[in-house]
């Protein structure tokens, strides 16, 4: 096989890398884009070609308009394909690949996040990696999407920022990767989307329910919930939350 050949490996990893960087950054001049040049001994320009072919496939941009580069069109519309199809597996996938290139396991690579569950056993500690890694890579697409900002407060402290799902992670596990299925919020108003205090209409204006209106002469719903009724969040940079999705919160999740 000739050099020019990318492996299927090597379409996952630029595949993982698109997901997480913003259309305006898909260059050879990103920090990213060498970094992974580097892992897998290929140049930065080639990398960003495939990445600008990752564009060219995704739904997003070519309801845009934008077309990205078709070179490629053939080498990633199987990854992509797949991606839809099995999000879960795919993003796993691409993460243990992405560690052993580094010269980690996933287990020492997430060790932040998985700690207090490193005594499970067999399969129920694989699904339970699994999980973990997994949501962590969607709070990175997410967050990406939205410019590390809230899309209410625009909050740019990423300790404090949260990928919110529209529809929950347990209900629609098709959906739950889907970076259509997260907006970027702070800690407060992902805990009141969570908990159907609040809900984003289909023009993506925030309304208040009418439970957590009846705290309306409280000082913290003057402080922290009056001064966002009606406004429009903050737009994403590639994925807009999905209409469905939002109306399916409205209908099931906020307290209406």
């Amino acid at each position: 096989m000739g050099r020019n050949n990318w492996t299927r490996e090597e379409l996952i990893l630029a595949f993982n890398l698109y997901l997480k960087l913003p259309f305006g950054r898909l260059h050879r001049g990103t920090p990213e884009v060498i970094q992974l040049a580097e892992l897998i001994g290929r140049t930065p320009s080639s990398i960003a070609i495939r990445l600008t072919n990752f564009a060219h496939v995704d739904p997003y941009h070519k309801q845009r308009g934008i077309k990205g580069m078709s070179g490629g069109f053939r080498q990633v519309l199987p990854i992509w394909e797949e991606f839809i199809e099995q999000k879960e597996d795919l993003l796993f996938e691409s993460e243990k690949i992405l560690a052993e290139k580094e010269n980690e396991t996933i287990d020492g690579k997430y060790s932040d996040i998985l700690s207090d569950i490193k005594d499970l056993k067999g399969e129920i500690k694989i699904r339970a990696v699994k999980t973990r890694v997994n949501q962590n890579v969607f709070r990175q697409i997410v967050l990406v999407n939205y410019s590390n900002k809230c899309a209410i407060t625009g909050i740019d402290i990423p300790e404090l920022l949260c990928a919110s799902h529209i529809i929950p992670w347990a209900i629609n596990e098709k959906e739950r990767l889907n970076p259509e299925n997260g907006i970027c919020f702070s800690s407060l108003y992902d805990r009141a989307f969570d908990k159907g205090l609040i809900g984003i209409n289909e023009r993506f204006i925030i309304q208040i329910s009418p439970a957590l209106m009846k705290k309306k002469n409280e000082k913290y719903f003057k402080t922290y919930f009056e001064p966002i009724t009606g406004l429009k969040i903050n737009s994403a940079r590639k994925y807009l939350p999905r209409k469905e999705f939002l109306e399916y919160h409205l209908q099931r999740i906020f307290k209406s």
